[in-house]
């Protein structure tokens, strides 16, 4: 592909590193497909450095290491300026809607950049906004996790799941880490889950309402989906908050709606996150507070490793690809 050109509002990124999602994962499987744009260029977590800037920036210059948010912001409608420029009215889907950094070059809006902060490893902080920023988002704005709470993270192991733990832990609640692979368990532990459960043949909403003494918990962090329903909804306490943040399979579900009714619960979609988020994430990672976790890195041309790993669950936390070596 030629290095694109930036226009006016944009800058031109050279990617130091770009994670594989399983968004990605699940758009080269044709899983997902809706608002994806044809031979698009994918990867949306991207940390780089920019290489030359458009006549009409004014926040960022040649030099700056910066990661970008999920969506190319426009930095001018009502959302942007409130400070939601992840659902900005304009923007379009980084490596969904609009190219993306599994690439040695990308041109983005400045308003879809947030500078790294210094001392942040350029490899780590490409997961700056996603996963740790969607994450965290979920964990504190969504979820408004308290301390003392018992959160239930599913997928724990995973991307989102492994930085979800994190930021619940750092809220000060009792994390309860589901995952479908047992080689993980110690890893989970290190990154603050107080139980880690397993999922193969055993339906963890028992084990949630034993561990919890049939109360159940206060917040579930979902980054499964329609796979682990409806166990997810019957793991919640009165007056819980189940929070959808991921769907693997792109499946139905059967709901009653008098399981919601009666536990006078809340069910929450989440999804992005905001530049201050991704501000507050790298602060955290700097304080130790959320660390990036990065279990494998490739060079661009293993992406279809890649592929094959994140299928097969293997990862802990995230792999990140490094179109420039």
């Amino acid at each position: 592909m030629p290095i694109p050109e930036a226009g006016p509002r944009q800058v031109l990124v050279r990617v130091t590193a770009c994670g594989f999602c399983h968004h990605d994962r699940s758009v080269m499987a044709g899983v997902l497909r809706r608002g994806v744009a044809s031979d698009v260029i994918l990867g949306h977590e991207i940390s780089g450095v920019v290489e030359s800037t458009g006549s009409e920036i004014a926040g960022l210059k040649t030099g700056d290491r910066v990661v970008s948010i999920l969506t190319e912001a426009c930095g001018r409608c009502d959302r942007c300026t409130n400070g939601r420029e992840h659902r900005c009215r304009e923007g379009l889907g980084i490596g969904h809607g609009r190219d993306g950094g599994f690439a040695e070059y990308v041109a983005l809006s400045e308003h879809c950049l947030v500078k790294v902060p210094e001392g942040l490893d350029p490899i780590g902080a490409a997961l700056l906004a996603c996963p740790m920023g969607v994450a965290l988002q979920a964990v504190r704005e969504t979820a408004l996790v308290a301390p003392a709470e018992t959160v239930v993270v599913t997928g724990a192991g995973g991307g989102l799941g492994a930085h979800a733990v994190q930021a619940a832990a750092a809220s000060g609640a009792r994390v309860l880490a589901v995952t479908s692979s047992p080689e993980k368990e110690n890893a989970l532990r290190e990154l603050g889950a107080s139980e880690v459960l397993e999922t193969n043949g055993l339906d963890f909403a028992e084990l949630v309402m034993a561990m919890t003494g049939d109360e159940g918990a206060d917040v579930v962090i979902d980054t499964v989906g329609s796979a682990l329903f409806p166990s997810t909804l019957r793991t919640l306490a009165q007056y819980g908050r189940l929070v959808l943040l991921g769907e693997i399979l792109g499946q139905n579900v059967s709901l009653n709606p008098a399981e919601i009714i009666f536990r006078d619960a809340r069910v929450l979609g989440a999804s992005g996150v905001s530049r201050a988020t991704v501000e507050q994430a790298g602060l955290m990672a700097l304080e130790g507070k959320l660390r990036p976790v990065v279990d494998l890195e490739l060079p661009l041309e293993q992406a279809a490793a890649a592929y094959r790993l994140v299928t097969e669950r293997r990862p802990t936390g995230r792999i990140a690809l490094l179109p420039n070596g």
